[in-house]
């Protein structure tokens, strides 16, 4: 959990998964536990890295499963944050909420990650490391119809 949480956001979803049955694992958890642990071995020389820049941009990616979860029907949501190309911040979570349709799926995932990303850049603007972050914040979604009724902020109905 805490390569996850501080060093690793290749496992974070994996990590997640396996987070929801810690008080029932099965001998398929357990088997799945091991893969991870060995691709982290064979992963150990991967590393967070960043590079000087003049100017800090905020970029962050979001994406969903739809109903990933077999008992609950609820999807899981990721995002990750970059600044100078490096990796500041990331999640992945279950929905709280049912979502009835891919896009619905996507576009709550799309939320979550518009308002933490509002959120991070307010925090490195409070730490006045630089003058200001002085482009907008960019978020990248794969779900066409979300990129659109982001942009359009209406929906057909």
């Amino acid at each position: 959990m805490y390569a996850q949480v501080c060093t690793r956001p290749d496992i974070a979803f994996a990590v997640g998964m396996l987070g929801r049955y810690q008080n029932n694992p099965s001998l398929d958890h357990w088997r799945a536990a091991k893969k991870v642990m060995r691709y982290l071995q064979g992963t150990k020389d991967y590393m967070l890295m960043y590079r000087r820049t003049e100017n800090l941009e905020v970029v962050g990616y979001s994406d969903s499963d739809f109903a990933g979860c077999v008992v609950s029907r609820k999807s899981t949501s990721g995002n990750i944050f970059m600044i100078s190309s490096g990796a500041v911040s990331w999640r992945s979570a279950k929905q709280t909420l049912i979502a009835t349709s891919t896009m619905e799926a996507e576009f709550v995932s799309c939320f979550e990650a518009t308002s933490h990303g509002v959120w991070l850049k307010s925090f490195i603007s409070g730490l006045r490391i630089m003058d200001s972050i002085s482009r907008p914040l960019r978020i990248y979604s794969d779900n066409s119809v979300v990129v659109f009724m982001a942009k359009n902020n209406k929906s057909e109905n």
